[in-house]
């Protein structure tokens, strides 16, 4: 079951794809406007609805360009408005309003099929966290996180072992190395101050009381919606 984002200001999902609602995906539904994007959930595949308003539609694809999400678009269109679709709009695909469950279903499995062959190996997605280790950059629900560069790490590294406890001793010993002399007070440091960084997604990093931390992994639905504070 996919997890579907509808970008429309029409009230309900199944109104913009009728086919949508014959199918077991899990469609969510917000207003096709930019200051709706701050906190969008994340999502496999984002449908664009341009049924009536290509112009801004346009507009809103380009701006989803620039936002850090990173799932494929594809735009909803009536049959008219086909003419008016070009590549730089910057979509992946376009869909016809009176398409049938089959060919809706079809479509989303080749748009994640293609996304996840061009992903990069290097960028680790979980929780509402974006991590890029080719840049040393991370973001939150799309927004960059302004992380030196052991606080980097340690995120990095509480992201890619999730739910296992670690002790301050094995953390300092992965992320700061065996000929580091510091004590573990370092690593409540850089945890508190990640955390802060966090924002609203400051419980991603968990206390395991009188034995250390462990990273917690969430649902799209059980996570803050607010942005992070930075």
């Amino acid at each position: 079951m996919a997890q579907l984002l509808v970008l429309s200001s029409a009230p309900g999902g199944g109104a913009v794809l009728p086919a949508l609602e014959l199918l077991s995906h899990r469609v969510r539904q917000i207003p096709a406007e930019p200051a709706s994007l701050v906190n969008a959930p994340s999502a496999d595949v984002i449908f664009v609805d341009a049924r009536t308003d290509l112009v801004g539609a346009k507009s809103l694809c380009k701006i989803l360009n620039t936002t850090g999400l990173d799932a494929p678009l594809v735009l909803v269109v009536t049959e008219g408005g086909l003419t008016a679709v070009s590549t730089d709009w910057g979509i992946d695909d376009v869909i016809l309003v009176t398409a049938g469950p089959a060919e809706v279903d079809a479509r989303v499995r080749l748009a994640i099929g293609r996304q996840s062959a061009e992903q990069p190996s290097s960028r680790i997605q979980t929780s509402g966290i974006t991590i890029d280790e080719s840049s040393y950059s991370a973001k939150v629900h799309g927004k960059p996180l302004d992380l030196t560069y052991k606080e980097f790490q340690l995120l990095h590294f509480f992201a890619t072992h999730p739910s296992r406890v670690f002790t301050r001793e094995q953390l300092l010993s992965e992320v700061w190395g065996y000929d580091y002399f510091g004590g573990t007070r370092t690593v409540d440091v850089h945890v508190r101050r990640l955390r802060a960084k966090l924002g609203d997604l400051e419980q991603l990093i968990g206390t395991v009381r009188n034995v250390g931390y462990r990273f917690n992994v969430y649902e799209d639905d059980q996570l803050p919606s607010a942005s992070p504070r930075s």
